[in-house]
């Protein structure tokens, strides 16, 4: 018998790259928004709320990455006390699950950082595009959550024990 159980630790793994990933691109995507966002303020500061708002956006990649890991989580009994046995098979699948949130998390936080800190600049130059400001950022989200939807798909279709 084998030492490890490498079916959860693949889960885990997948777990940790979903959250990992994901919240690694928002962090990027969030900041990049808010070096525009400073720079808009230093010379207008009334601007703030809108600001606010398109900096925010990137941010929700994380939170899309963190929901998949606690679902993978969930299922493979990594939160507390279970009885779930994984398989290697059952837990390479919740890893490959972790996958689409994972990759697309992270390169559409950082893709929606930079189109959001160009949506800041233009609102620092004309306030009444705002609502076009963000249009054009929440474009970016949309992939963001179609890789959401698959990666939940997929780990609600790994049978376990």
């Amino acid at each position: 018998m084998d030492a490890f159980n490498w079916g959860t630790i693949l889960a885990a793994a997948g777990a940790a790259l979903a959250a990992g990933l994901a919240g690694s691109g928002s962090a990027l995507g969030v900041g990049i928004a808010g070096r525009a966002g400073a720079g808009v303020m230093a010379e207008d500061p009334d601007h703030f709320g809108g600001i606010l708002v398109l900096q925010l956006l990137p941010g929700t990649q994380g939170i899309y990455g963190l929901l998949i890991a606690f679902v993978i989580a969930a299922k493979a009994g990594l939160l507390g006390a279970s009885n779930v046995v994984l398989s290697p098979t059952q837990g390479f699948q919740l890893f490959c699950a972790a996958l689409p949130i994972a990759i697309g998390g992270l390169v559409s936080a950082i893709a929606q950082g930079k189109t959001a800190a160009a949506g800041i600049c233009m609102v620092g130059k004309r306030p009444e595009e705002q609502g076009k400001a963000i249009i054009f950022t929440v474009m970016v989200e949309t992939y963001a959550v179609l890789a959401l939807l698959i990666s939940f798909l997929l780990v609600v279709g790994v049978q376990v024990g």
